[in-house]
C-alpha cells in the first residue's frame, strides 16, 4: 500500500461496515487496491476483524482498519487483529497525531507493545521479532482524519508531524461540526474542504478523502491518490441502474 503510494499512483479502495469477510475478499478479486474495515462506524468487532484482514489479502487488497477511537487501545486492537494500517479519527491537534504514530510503530520509532505471536508477526514463526518490527515499523501504513474545526485550524502543524502517511480529509463530520449535518456539498463545507486538500498537497503530503463514485473519480483528477467509496453506496447505484434497465426492458403483458 505504501509502495503504491510512493510510486504516484492512486490507492482506490472501498469502505465495509457489515462483519462480512466476503465482501472484502469479492473487493480485492474485482479489483480494488485496499479496503477500509470501518470498526468506528460499523459494526465489526476484533475477531471480525482477523478474518476480514485475512479474507482482503486472500482476494489480493491491502486491509486497513478504522480504529473506533483515536485512543492507543483501539489502534493495537485492529492492528493486532491484521491490518496493515489504521484510519485514525477524530485527529485535531499535532499532538493526536504524534499519538497515533506512536501508537502505530514499534521502538524506536513509537511505544506500541511489541509480542511475536500474533497473526501480524505470522505467529513467530517467519523470523525474529526484531525483524518483525523492522518491517512493521517500514510497512504499516498511518493516516489521519482531519474532520472537526479544530483539525482544520491546526492543519499546518498536524502537516509537520513525523510518520503519517496520509492526511484525510473527512466530510461527513466536517460538515456536521460545521452545522451542515449530511450537507458536505454545502458551499462553507465544500471551501474547507478544498482548502485544507489544497494545503495537503502544497506540503507535499498525500492527501485522501472519499465520496459516492462519481465524487471519488474528481478527487483522483485533483490529485489525491488515497480515496474510497462506500460498499452501500456502490451496491446502491449498482442496483439502481440494473432495475432501471431491467424494467424498462421488460414488455407490459395483459393479464390472462
Amino acid at each position: 500500500m505504501k509502495a503504491l503510494l510512493r510510486s504516484g499512483r492512486p490507492a482506490i479502495g472501498l469502505s465495509v461496515m457489515i462483519p462480512s469477510p466476503q465482501a472484502v475478499e469479492m473487493a480485492g478479486h474485482l479489483g480494488f487496491d485496499w479496503v477500509l474495515i470501518d470498526c468506528e462506524h460499523g459494526t465489526i468487532g476484533r475477531e471480525t476483524v482477523e478474518v476480514m484482514a485475512m479474507a482482503a489479502q486472500a482476494g489480493g487488497a491491502t486491509p486497513i482498519a478504522r480504529p473506533a477511537t483515536n485512543n492507543p487501545e483501539a489502534i493495537l486492537a485492529v492492528l493486532e487483529a491484521g491490518a496493515a494500517g489504521v484510519q485514525v479519527p477524530h485527529v485535531s491537534t499535532a499532538r493526536q497525531a504524534g499519538a497515533a504514530v506512536a501508537a502505530v510503530k514499534y521502538h524506536p520509532l513509537g511505544t506500541r507493545g511489541l509480542a511475536a505471536g500474533t497473526r501480524p508477526a505470522a505467529y513467530g514463526f517467519g523470523g525474529s521479532a526484531s525483524d518483525y518490527a523492522d518491517a512493521s515499523n517500514r510497512e504499516t501504513l498511518v493516516c489521519v482524519q482531519i474532520e472537526d474545526r479544530e483539525g482544520l485550524a491546526n492543519l499546518g502543524e498536524i502537516l509537520t508531524v513525523p510518520g503519517v502517511d496520509v492526511f484525510f480529509v473527512g466530510p461527513s463530520d466536517l460538515a456536521q461540526a460545521m452545522g451542515h449535518p449530511g450537507r458536505a456539498d454545502a458551499p462553507e463545507v465544500r471551501a474547507a474542504i478544498d482548502g485544507a486538500l489544497a494545503a495537503i498537497l502544497a506540503a507535499g503530503k498525500i492527501a485522501g478523502s472519499t465520496g459516492p463514485p462519481d465524487a471519488v473519480v474528481g478527487l483522483l483528477g485533483r490529485g489525491i491518490r488515497y480515496t474510497y467509496t462506500h460498499l452501500t453506496r456502490l451496491l446502491g447505484q449498482a442496483a439502481h441502474d440494473f432495475l432501471r434497465s431491467a424494467r424498462s426492458a421488460a414488455p407490459v403483458q395483459s393479464p390472462p
